[in-house]
């Protein structure tokens, strides 16, 4: 069985111990080896490891003796409890040995955890995984974590009370660290707001957060096209702090938006205009997925809001130009809200 998106959050954050295998593979490999953690940790427990619940066979043992693989899960521990038998950097090379073992696995032998790294759409091991009847395969790609992903690390590091100001810095980090990072700098914030009843902030989370690299300008232009008005301010006074002037802000987000209007009334165009504004891959996707959720009058109103500011920032007008700017893509960012 393929897990995607948020079921596979959940299921890697409470595997069932009645299935039969875990396949975990992705081209991040601290990021498989987090959520590998992750799942083992659930499934065996704290003292897992102690009580000789948990075992790892080399992916070269396997190679060289098949039966080895057979014989861990079905080894019999001195502990009550879920087993794990863990084999990590497996490759399609050991796609027979851990079908054969997927196939002959029973009610009461260990769950079998594998991780990979960045497997193709043809791999033999991950269609292993995904057809046999009681194992689950989970690709992790490069995509940002997701709002619930990111809610569950909070709470298990126990960082409930987050200023909504603080929460878009949060998704913006995510964005910017390296998922291990990002974990590390969210327990390090855990740990520091220990015993302390005060909700989070911006300034504690800049405080102990790594050096996550500068945000530019088309950060700023996807928050405001994905309709997220909370994580405008915080990455509009980022940019402000970089030295980034407010007219050289609105030129790329109206440019973003003139993209989204040539994707929506002319699909058959959407890779030229996502290419010239926003490269390919999944950033040319993730376009194509914005421009389907505004209409192309709401998204000619956007512009004429963009071009409006553009040309009062540009005028003698004595305005707080930032503030006129933000107050200019809230407006957009809430232009498309109740319209679906």
């Amino acid at each position: 069985m393929k897990l995607t998106g948020a079921e596979a959050v959940r299921y890697l954050a409470k595997p069932d111990p009645a299935r039969s295998g875990l396949l975990i593979f992705g081209a991040d490999g601290m990021h498989v080896a987090d959520k590998r953690i992750e799942a083992v940790a659930a499934l065996v427990g704290p003292k897992g490891e102690a009580e000789m619940r948990f075992s790892r066979l080399a992916a070269g043992d396997i190679r060289k003796r098949p039966g080895a693989l057979l014989d861990a899960l079905a080894e019999k521990g001195f502990f009550p409890g879920p087993r794990v038998v863990l084999v990590e950097d497996a490759t399609d090379t050991h796609t027979e040995a851990m079908a054969q073992a997927l196939s002959q696995w029973r009610p009461g032998d260990a769950v079998l955890v594998v991780t990979a790294g960045g497997l193709t759409g043809k791999s033999t091991l991950k269609t292993a995984f995904e057809r046999a009847p009681q194992a689950v395969a989970i690709g992790l790609y490069d995509d940002p974590p997701s709002r619930e992903e990111i809610d569950a690390l909070l709470q298990k590091s126990g960082l409930t009370r987050i200023d909504p100001s603080a929460m878009g810095e949060l998704t913006l980090l995510s964005r910017e660290l390296e998922p291990g990072d990002f974990r590390q700098t969210v327990e390090k914030l855990g740990l520091y707001k220990l015993n302390d009843a005060t909700p989070l902030t911006p300034s504690e989370i800049h405080a102990l957060a790594p050096n996550a690299g500068e945000a530019d300008e088309m950060d700023l232009a996807v928050v405001v096209a994905d309709e997220q008005p909370a994580r405008i301010g915080p990455l509009i006074r980022r940019l402000e702090a970089q030295g980034t002037l407010a007219v050289g802000l609105v030129i790329p987000v109206q440019r973003y938006f003139r993209a989204l209007h040539a994707i929506a009334t002319d699909p058959a165009g959407t890779s030229i205009a996502a290419k010239r504004t926003y490269g390919f891959g999944n950033r040319q996707n993730g376009m194509a997925a914005q421009a389907s959720r505004w209409s192309v009058p709401k998204l000619e109103a956007a512009l004429s809001t963009l071009i409006e500011t553009d040309l009062t920032l540009r005028s003698t007008s004595k305005a707080p130009a930032m503030a006129m700017l933000e107050r200019a893509l809230l407006r957009v960012a809430l232009l498309n809200r109740g319209t679906r």
